[in-house]
């Protein structure tokens, strides 16, 4: 392949080479052009008119199988193969024998290799593994482009060359278009021949060693603890890790000439091939698992980071996972990361739940992803939608393009509203605060112009920490945000955890309904200590300033006396030790749980104020799991009786004179924000991209007009008022 002379020079010395050291009566190299036609380029044996005027399509005879199955193929008598294609032009009549195998670059066919004997030979499998390691060596050769236009090299499957497109689930709002990042990268194998196969051989027991302990120490540490998909799959890949069939196949390449990353790399191809084959979906996974974890072990073997955290990204990313954990996300430069696309997540993902705080568009549920993907690759991701585009078309990239511009200039619109007031064009002010959870949520209470911090997750630093936060940074995340708001409120949300929220150092239990589960003030109460440790540093990193927390997931006012109760203790006990305390302290509760709407007129003399957790009380109300995509459409948060019930709640908490807010999704959309409006509600808290939109409505309604409207409809029997408050704001010139 080095030696001097043209690529087709070296092409024809290497047939005449393979056929003497095989023994063979024909070696014979086609090379795919135009990604559908597979052309004869050099021949031992065969006719040597017949270079580059013998044809034959993907799939048409025996050569065009192996390139379109990208298998082996080994017979003693070709001739009697129902797919045996006669070419008069070569002259292969005598020849009864056949051994062919795929030359594959970048996992794609890229030609076949052939071998032909007069007599009806077996071939033995280290035949078939030399015939192998040639074509990799072959596939450099082909890949330098003095053979065949670079261009030209289309894969016969068209998966990862034509547009695809992806009906996944919206995770995290936002749109986005850029180029594919693998999150784990694959990597790219430089060195194919072995200078000294024991050395390799040593090089694959250290990576394979180091592999192990790898997947053991997440399995430990794993944010999934004790169960889950995330756990199922590395209990897969330590599974495959320790199996001896696997690592025999890659030594087998190592002792047949080839480096440890060149065996591995054959190794996958095999997989890649046998994926190609296998329709039955549990196979698939196994076979896909077996990809991922080869491509851990290439990893391993050439020192490269496990994700592509510590690359420099494109200006434009587009990270492509399987799935991946909140703080893997929170490694990336977030000037670059664009968006993100996964095989696996839910709404209630730890990922997506870090995604939508840090205004990343977030897709998943996009099955076998990674197979449809190149790096490189254009990609457009919605996570409104939910769609997905790989290598769209110009006309699409163009609509997208058009659609991203349109959203620049909105937001660049709402800016203008950062420092007015929100108030409605009949006078009727309303506080608009936004949910954060991480230090990087804190710069958009500036951007935004958001009246305070509503919600504060504080669960959010223990989900993306390996380890129980310390005290100390706790007080210290808890002084930063208070710090950051300045006179503006902070409302802290004291632990929400348990249930479908384990966290890494938790151990959990599978439970059949989580959300309805041992979760929150739940799991609190049951272990005090844990929200000791948190309150005690809320109380200290509130020190002079005033400090308000609310306790999340209450369905008894016993468990909320508890909960004060518990707060009570940690502030004299600060207090006894000399501490400064905050100058106030505000104590109020989630109401997300509807038997507590029951129980308001003993709950509101208790209490500073109220936060409706509107996502938990209208699933839990319309007990449909807002998680499960084949009910989590099917009732509207816009439903009288949805409606009425926030309509008594807010007018319960104003009667009694303490404050109601209420946060979640509901609260960040213009539409459902102006029903809220003509509710009653004079203070939500929201995602901070929504504050300007939420903002641009309400200075555009008349609050007391539309509420009257509201009243009128509210006790009628539509199924939805979604579509009269959609006319409304269009009649009157509501931006919603």
């Amino acid at each position: 392949m080095a030696g001097p002379g043209t690529a087709q020079e070296r092409l024809d010395k290497i047939v005449r080479n393979i056929a003497a050291n095989m023994v063979a009566d024909v070696c014979s190299i086609y090379l795919l052009r135009s990604g559908s036609r597979l052309e004869l380029f050099a021949t031992e044996g065969l006719n040597p008119e017949a270079v580059h005027k013998a044809f034959l399509k993907v799939g048409e005879g025996l050569v065009g199988t192996i390139a379109e199955t990208a298998l082996p193929l080994s017979l003693p008598d070709a001739q009697s193969h129902p797919k045996f294609a006669y070419l008069p032009e070569t002259g292969e009549e005598i020849y009864h024998s056949l051994m062919g195998v795929p030359i594959i670059r970048a996992g794609r066919v890229v030609g076949v290799v052939v071998v032909q004997n007069r007599t009806m030979r077996e071939y033995d499998e280290d035949e078939i593994d030399a015939l192998q390691t040639i074509a990799m060596v072959l596939a450099e050769l082909v890949g330098q482009g003095d053979l065949v236009d670079p261009a030209e090299y289309t894969a016969v499957d068209s998966r990862r060359s034509e547009p695809y497109i992806y009906d996944g689930v919206g995770l995290a709002e936002g749109l986005a278009m850029g180029v594919a990042v693998l999150h784990e990268p694959r990597v790219a194998v430089d060195r194919l021949i072995a200078e000294d196969p024991q050395a390799e051989l040593n090089r694959l027991a250290t990576a394979i060693s180091s592999l192990r302990r790898r997947i053991d120490a997440m399995l430990a540490d794993e944010d999934m603890v004790p169960a889950g998909e995330h756990r199922d799959i590395l209990e897969t890949y330590r599974m495959f890790a320790h199996d001896r069939g696997w690592r025999d196949k890659i030594e087998e390449a190592i002792k047949s000439g080839l480096t440890a990353e060149a065996a591995v790399e054959r190794v996958q191809m095999e997989t890649r091939a046998r994926m190609g084959s296998v329709t039955d979906p549990y196979l698939r996974e196994r076979l896909s698992d077996l990809e991922d974890l080869a491509n851990r072990l290439m990893r391993h073997l050439v020192g490269k980071s496990e994700t592509a955290a510590g690359e420099v990204l494109p200006e434009e990313a587009i990270l492509i996972a399987r799935t991946m954990g909140p703080a893997e996300l929170l490694d990336y430069d977030r000037s670059r990361l664009k968006a993100v696309v996964m095989e696996e997540g839910s709404p209630t993902s730890h990922v997506a739940i870090v995604a939508r705080g840090l205004g990343i568009p977030l897709v998943g549920g996009c099955e076998r992803v990674l197979e449809r993907i190149e790096p490189g690759d254009v990609v457009v991701a919605d996570g409104d939608t939910g769609q997905v585009i790989f290598r769209p078309s110009p006309e699409v990239s163009a609509a997208f393009a058009e659609n991203l511009r349109i959203r620049v200039e909105r937001r660049a619109e709402y800016a203008q509203y950062r420092n007015m007031p929100a108030v409605s064009r009949d006078g009727i002010a309303v506080k608009l605060y936004m949910n954060a959870g991480l230090h990087v949520d804190l710069p958009h209470l500036d951007e935004t112009g958001a009246d305070g911090i509503g919600l504060f997750r504080t669960e959010l630093q223990f989900m993306v920490s390996a380890t129980m936060p310390r005290l100390a940074a706790q007080i210290e995340l808890y002084a930063q945000v208070l710090n950051a708001a300045g006179e503006r409120p902070v409302i802290f949300r004291t632990l929400d955890v348990g249930g479908d929220k384990v966290l890494p150092y938790m151990v959990g239990q599978r439970e059949e309904n989580p959300a309805l589960g041992w979760r929150a003030i739940r799991l609190v109460l049951d272990r005090p200590a844990l929200l000791r440790y948190q309150l005690r540093a809320l109380l200290i990193a509130g020190a002079g300033k005033t400090l308000s927390v609310m306790f999340p997931m209450v369905a008894d006012v016993a468990e909320f006396r508890q909960a004060r109760q518990i707060l009570e203790v940690e502030r004299r006990r600060l207090e006894r030790l000399g501490r400064p305390l905050p100058a106030a302290i505000r104590v109020g509760t989630m109401l997300e749980v509807p038997a507590l709407a029951y129980q308001l007129p003993a709950l509101l003399p208790l209490v500073d104020f109220i936060s409706i957790g509107s996502n938990d009380l209208l699933q839990f109300f319309f007990a449909a799991d807002r998680g499960n995509p084949k009910v989590s459409g099917r009732y509207d948060l816009l439903a009288p009786s949805a409606l009425k019930l926030l309509r008594d709640i807010c007018a319960t908490c104003t009667a009694a004179d303490v404050p109601v807010s209420l946060c979640g999704e509901m609260a960040g959309r213009p539409l459902e924000a102006m029903a809220l409006f003509g509710l009653g509600f004079r203070s939500i808290s929201m995602n901070a991209v929504s504050i300007g939109p939420v903002k641009a409505m309400l200075r555009g309604l008349n609050v007391g007009e539309f509420r009257a409207y509201l009243e009128r409809l509210i006790d009628g029997p539509d199924r939805t008022l979604r579509g009269k408050i959609e006319s409304f704001a269009r009649d009157h010139g509501v931006a919603i």
